[in-house]
């Protein structure tokens, strides 16, 4: 029997894929940055303006990212300006800036009404659990995004630990710091996870005269 007269296969189910984005999620944008946050402090969101900061700054998986405790950012009643803690990925320590506008932002919601009596910075809001899971904050990022316009598919959890450190690569070309503010143990981790190619070495190299 040939080819053209084989019966059609029809699929009972879509795939799991079809019509995302799938792949390496997207770094925002300093652009996207400024206007998600305009639109937290507009709308007085709290708790979700020092998340969103701190996911900036921090550059953490969302693993570890949601289980950060009070006393890792807050200290003798002030944040800290640089922490560090334990990956749970790596087992390994990774040490992270926290800027002016993510202590204010920390400030404010560490000293909120509903912050009273938890130990963990994001806690859940049912008992059983004591903070906020990892599927939480992806829900929370994809009310971001969409807050100002973006294809949520083309965005994850690792989309905010890739913003900051995907400008400091641009600005810089410095791939060792952005390993070192990753806490990857490896350089090839750290090439595939910025996406380097061959065009960006050239880029680079052509911007250095001897």
């Amino acid at each position: 029997m040939s080819a053209s007269n084989l019966p059609m296969v029809i699929p009972s189910k879509k795939a799991w894929n079809n019509g995302r984005i799938i792949g390496q999620k997207r770094p925002l944008l300093p652009k996207h940055v400024w206007a998600i946050r305009v639109r937290l402090e507009l709308a007085n969101c709290v708790r979700d303006l020092a998340l969103f900061n701190l996911a900036v700054d921090s550059k953490l998986r969302g693993c570890d990212l949601v289980k950060l405790k009070v006393a890792d950012v807050y200290a003798s009643g002030t944040i800290k300006e640089r922490t560090s803690i334990l990956q749970s990925k790596t087992k390994t320590p990774v040490r992270f800036e926290i800027t002016e506008g993510t202590r204010k932002a920390l400030a404010d919601w560490i000293n909120d009404p509903q912050m009273r009596g938890h130990d963990h910075l994001w806690p859940g809001r049912v008992h059983s659990r004591l903070h906020i899971s990892t599927r939480q904050y992806a829900r929370l990022l994809k009310n971001w995004v969409c807050s100002i316009g973006l294809e949520p598919c083309a965005y994850g959890t690792h989309s905010m630990r890739r913003t900051k450190v995907a400008q400091i690569y641009k600005k810089t070309g410095n791939l060792r710091a952005v390993q070192l503010l990753l806490g990857h143990t490896k350089m090839d981790s750290t090439v595939r996870y910025l996406g380097v190619d061959l065009e960006d070495a050239l880029t680079i190299s052509e911007a250095v005269e001897i």
